[in-house]
């Protein structure tokens, strides 16, 4: 004898068991506020709570935090690459200092136009040795730091860390970000 269907102790239960709700009820429920709050005190609460955020977010960015770095600034490679250009001076520091003065010199005008010829001279190759120094001097950081980075993480060494640690060496030490963590002269690794 074929089974049809297995028979249930249970009473069938027709319904669900409340009545039906109103279209108008239903559509009430789901309607929220396209803009939300435009009191002119909430945009002052919301402005003042973002404001907070994004000091938080700045300061966190500043010491270091995680959290709150950029995906290029993320990692303990590039916190390495950044601690070894940060204990050292480089060369790329004085590029700032030295376009001012060049800038400061070149303006300067003399009686004799052979003598402004030979300051003009003087600040362009003096310009161009430090942009000369500057490139060595990333390329040798960059390969101190991939040297140090292979002997620290082995074949996970990450690339792109000569040419971080090279762009991180050109800007000024105060205007670094995440600002250094390490000061001068320290020993890293």
């Amino acid at each position: 004898m074929p089974q049809d269907a297995p028979i249930s102790d249970q009473p069938k239960k027709d319904g669900k068991g409340k009545p039906t709700p109103a279209r108008k009820a239903q559509e009430m429920l789901r309607k929220k506020p396209v803009v939300g709050n435009r009191s002119p005190e909430a945009k002052r609460t919301a402005k003042r709570a973002l404001q907070a955020e994004r000091a938080k977010a700045r300061e966190g960015l500043a010491n270091g935090e995680e959290r709150y770095l950029t995906i290029r600034d993320r990692g303990p490679q590039r916190k390495l690459a950044r601690d070894i250009v940060d204990s050292r001076f480089t060369a790329g520091e004085l590029v700032l200092p030295a376009l001012f003065l060049v800038i400061i010199i070149s303006s300067i005008r003399t009686e004799d136009a052979v003598l402004d010829l030979y300051i003009q001279l003087g600040t362009l190759i003096a310009m161009w040795g430090l942009f000369l120094l500057v490139g060595l001097d990333g390329f040798i950081l960059g390969k101190k730091t991939q040297k140090l980075a292979q002997e620290k993480y082995g074949d996970k060494a990450e690339k792109g860390l000569r040419w971080y640690a090279a762009m991180r060496s050109i800007q000024m030490r105060g205007m670094r970000l995440p600002k250094p963590q390490v000061k001068r002269g320290n020993k890293i690794f």
